[in-house]
Protein backbone atom coordinates (compact mmCIF):
# COMPACT_ATOMS: atom_id res chain seq x y z
CA UNK A 1 0.00 0.00 0.00
CA UNK A 2 2.29 2.35 1.02
CA UNK A 3 4.68 1.57 -2.36
CA UNK A 4 1.24 2.14 -4.43
CA UNK A 5 0.81 5.66 -2.64
CA UNK A 6 4.34 6.79 -3.12
CA UNK A 7 4.24 5.70 -6.95
CA UNK A 8 0.84 7.83 -7.37
CA UNK A 9 2.80 10.41 -6.01
CA UNK A 10 6.04 10.36 -7.74
CA UNK A 11 4.07 9.90 -11.32
CA UNK A 12 1.64 12.77 -10.77
CA UNK A 13 4.54 14.83 -9.45
CA UNK A 14 5.97 14.51 -12.63
CA UNK A 15 9.60 15.82 -13.14
CA UNK A 16 8.70 19.20 -10.56
CA UNK A 17 11.37 17.54 -8.61
CA UNK A 18 14.24 17.16 -11.03
CA UNK A 19 13.46 21.00 -11.87
CA UNK A 20 13.08 21.76 -8.25
CA UNK A 21 17.30 20.41 -8.04
CA UNK A 22 18.36 21.74 -10.84
CA UNK A 23 17.03 25.27 -9.93
CA UNK A 24 18.91 24.59 -6.41
CA UNK A 25 22.09 24.00 -7.58
CA UNK A 26 24.29 27.04 -8.58
CA UNK A 27 26.61 25.73 -11.37
CA UNK A 28 25.88 25.13 -15.15
CA UNK A 29 27.63 22.67 -15.11
CA UNK A 30 26.19 20.53 -12.26
CA UNK A 31 22.90 21.03 -13.53
CA UNK A 32 23.84 19.45 -16.97
CA UNK A 33 25.30 16.59 -15.22
CA UNK A 34 22.08 16.01 -12.97
CA UNK A 35 20.09 16.34 -16.32
CA UNK A 36 22.23 13.83 -18.38
CA UNK A 37 21.82 11.44 -15.42
CA UNK A 38 18.45 11.50 -14.85
CA UNK A 39 18.56 10.94 -18.67
CA UNK A 40 20.55 7.64 -19.16
CA UNK A 41 18.53 6.60 -15.96
CA UNK A 42 15.16 6.94 -17.83
CA UNK A 43 16.98 5.69 -20.93
CA UNK A 44 18.48 2.38 -18.90
CA UNK A 45 15.80 1.64 -17.06
CA UNK A 46 12.98 1.75 -20.16
CA UNK A 47 15.17 -0.77 -22.21
CA UNK A 48 16.13 -2.46 -19.36
CA UNK A 49 11.87 -2.62 -18.74
CA UNK A 50 11.16 -3.42 -22.15
CA UNK A 51 13.65 -6.20 -22.78
CA UNK A 52 12.73 -7.89 -19.23
CA UNK A 53 9.31 -8.20 -20.21
CA UNK A 54 10.25 -9.33 -24.29
CA UNK A 55 12.41 -12.45 -22.83
CA UNK A 56 10.08 -13.12 -19.62
CA UNK A 57 7.02 -13.02 -22.40
CA UNK A 58 8.65 -15.27 -24.39
CA UNK A 59 9.79 -17.57 -21.33
CA UNK A 60 6.18 -17.54 -20.37
CA UNK A 61 4.93 -18.60 -24.22
CA UNK A 62 7.73 -21.39 -23.90
CA UNK A 63 6.62 -23.00 -20.84
CA UNK A 64 3.17 -23.20 -21.58
CA UNK A 65 3.91 -24.89 -24.59
CA UNK A 66 6.09 -27.57 -22.89
CA UNK A 67 2.89 -27.98 -20.33
CA UNK A 68 1.00 -28.36 -23.16
CA UNK A 69 3.03 -30.75 -24.80
CA UNK A 70 3.44 -32.61 -21.51
CA UNK A 71 0.08 -33.30 -21.28
CA UNK A 72 -0.81 -31.38 -18.25
CA UNK A 73 -3.93 -29.09 -17.66
CA UNK A 74 -3.71 -25.28 -18.06
CA UNK A 75 -1.13 -24.44 -19.98
CA UNK A 76 -2.18 -20.76 -20.15
CA UNK A 77 -1.97 -20.17 -16.50
CA UNK A 78 1.37 -22.26 -15.75
CA UNK A 79 2.95 -19.92 -18.82
CA UNK A 80 1.62 -16.66 -17.30
CA UNK A 81 2.76 -17.64 -13.99
CA UNK A 82 6.06 -18.38 -15.09
CA UNK A 83 6.40 -15.07 -16.71
CA UNK A 84 5.48 -13.22 -13.68
CA UNK A 85 7.53 -15.50 -11.79
CA UNK A 86 10.71 -14.70 -14.30
CA UNK A 87 10.74 -10.83 -13.23
CA UNK A 88 12.08 -12.37 -9.67
CA UNK A 89 15.62 -12.58 -10.00
CA UNK A 90 16.68 -16.37 -8.84
CA UNK A 91 13.84 -16.57 -6.26
CA UNK A 92 11.18 -16.64 -9.03
CA UNK A 93 12.45 -19.59 -11.48
CA UNK A 94 12.76 -21.87 -8.04
CA UNK A 95 9.87 -21.51 -7.08
CA UNK A 96 8.61 -22.04 -11.24
CA UNK A 97 10.39 -25.44 -11.15
CA UNK A 98 9.37 -26.53 -7.31
CA UNK A 99 5.71 -25.87 -8.59
CA UNK A 100 5.99 -28.09 -11.78
CA UNK A 101 7.87 -30.78 -9.78
CA UNK A 102 4.28 -30.31 -7.63
CA UNK A 103 2.00 -30.14 -10.58
CA UNK A 104 3.56 -33.34 -12.48
CA UNK A 105 3.52 -34.95 -9.01
CA UNK A 106 -0.45 -34.79 -9.09
CA UNK A 107 -0.87 -35.21 -12.52
CA UNK A 108 1.19 -38.36 -13.22
CA UNK A 109 1.28 -41.37 -11.48
CA UNK A 110 5.17 -42.04 -11.58
CA UNK A 111 7.95 -39.84 -9.99
CA UNK A 112 9.94 -40.12 -13.30
CA UNK A 113 7.02 -38.25 -15.89
CA UNK A 114 6.09 -36.03 -12.60
CA UNK A 115 9.98 -34.90 -13.25
CA UNK A 116 9.28 -33.97 -16.76
CA UNK A 117 7.77 -30.63 -16.40
CA UNK A 118 10.18 -29.39 -13.74
CA UNK A 119 13.38 -30.24 -15.91
CA UNK A 120 11.77 -28.70 -18.92
CA UNK A 121 11.62 -25.37 -16.73
CA UNK A 122 15.00 -25.62 -15.50
CA UNK A 123 16.35 -26.40 -19.21
CA UNK A 124 14.56 -23.45 -20.25
CA UNK A 125 15.65 -20.88 -17.38
CA UNK A 126 19.20 -21.85 -18.15
CA UNK A 127 19.23 -20.86 -21.46
CA UNK A 128 17.41 -18.07 -20.98
CA UNK A 129 19.49 -16.79 -17.78
CA UNK A 130 22.88 -18.12 -19.15
CA UNK A 131 22.44 -16.73 -22.83
CA UNK A 132 19.85 -15.18 -23.55
CA UNK A 133 19.31 -12.22 -20.90
CA UNK A 134 23.40 -11.94 -20.77
CA UNK A 135 23.13 -11.27 -24.34
CA UNK A 136 20.83 -8.71 -24.66
CA UNK A 137 21.74 -6.86 -21.32
CA UNK A 138 25.25 -7.33 -20.81
CA UNK A 139 25.94 -4.41 -22.95
CA UNK A 140 23.95 -1.90 -20.72
CA UNK A 141 23.75 -4.29 -17.16
CA UNK A 142 26.35 -5.68 -15.40
CA UNK A 143 25.47 -6.04 -11.44
CA UNK A 144 27.57 -8.05 -8.96
CA UNK A 145 25.06 -11.71 -8.48
CA UNK A 146 26.23 -11.11 -4.49
CA UNK A 147 24.20 -7.60 -4.44
CA UNK A 148 21.50 -8.67 -6.74
CA UNK A 149 20.43 -11.46 -4.23
CA UNK A 150 20.58 -9.19 -1.54
CA UNK A 151 18.78 -6.12 -3.10
CA UNK A 152 16.34 -9.06 -3.82
CA UNK A 153 16.26 -9.87 -0.34
CA UNK A 154 16.40 -6.08 1.46
CA UNK A 155 13.60 -5.00 -1.64
CA UNK A 156 11.10 -7.78 -0.42
CA UNK A 157 11.39 -7.62 3.02
CA UNK A 158 10.55 -3.70 3.34
CA UNK A 159 8.03 -3.59 0.22
CA UNK A 160 7.01 -7.35 -0.61
CA UNK A 161 6.35 -8.99 -3.93
CA UNK A 162 6.29 -5.27 -5.42
CA UNK A 163 9.95 -5.12 -3.92
CA UNK A 164 10.81 -7.96 -5.75
CA UNK A 165 10.20 -6.78 -8.99
CA UNK A 166 11.71 -3.49 -8.72
CA UNK A 167 15.42 -4.70 -6.78
CA UNK A 168 16.93 -5.38 -10.18
CA UNK A 169 16.16 -1.50 -11.51
CA UNK A 170 16.80 0.09 -8.46
CA UNK A 171 20.18 -1.62 -8.33
CA UNK A 172 20.87 -0.45 -11.43
CA UNK A 173 19.53 2.70 -10.98
CA UNK A 174 22.07 3.40 -8.09
CA UNK A 175 24.50 1.75 -10.21
CA UNK A 176 24.24 4.12 -13.23
CA UNK A 177 24.25 7.12 -10.14
CA UNK A 178 27.77 5.65 -8.93
CA UNK A 179 29.05 5.36 -12.00
CA UNK A 180 28.63 8.92 -13.10
CA UNK A 181 29.91 10.57 -10.30
CA UNK A 182 34.05 10.79 -9.77
CA UNK A 183 33.20 10.32 -5.69
CA UNK A 184 31.10 7.59 -5.99
CA UNK A 185 32.96 5.68 -8.56
CA UNK A 186 34.54 2.99 -6.70
CA UNK A 187 31.18 1.94 -5.21
CA UNK A 188 29.73 1.74 -8.61
CA UNK A 189 32.83 -0.43 -9.43
CA UNK A 190 31.55 -2.64 -6.86
CA UNK A 191 28.42 -2.78 -7.94
CA UNK A 192 29.39 -4.28 -11.06
CA UNK A 193 32.53 -3.99 -13.58
CA UNK A 194 31.62 -3.26 -16.98
CA UNK A 195 28.59 -1.24 -17.20
CA UNK A 196 28.25 0.80 -20.48
CA UNK A 197 29.93 4.02 -19.99
CA UNK A 198 30.32 7.16 -21.47
CA UNK A 199 30.50 10.82 -20.71
CA UNK A 200 28.26 13.21 -19.67
CA UNK A 201 28.11 16.69 -21.99
CA UNK A 202 31.04 19.19 -21.28
CA UNK A 203 30.32 22.07 -18.91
Amino acid sequence: FVLLVSLFFMLAAGDTMLRKLIEVVPRLEEKKHIVFIAGEIEDNVSAYLFTITAINLGFGVLVGLAIWASGIADPLLWGTVAYLLNYIPIIGPLIGIAMMFLVGLLTFEHALPALVPAAIYLALHVIEGEFVTPLLLARRFTLSPVLVILSLFFWTWLWGVPGAFLSMPLLAIAKIVCDRIPRLAPLGHMLGPGGRRGSPPPG
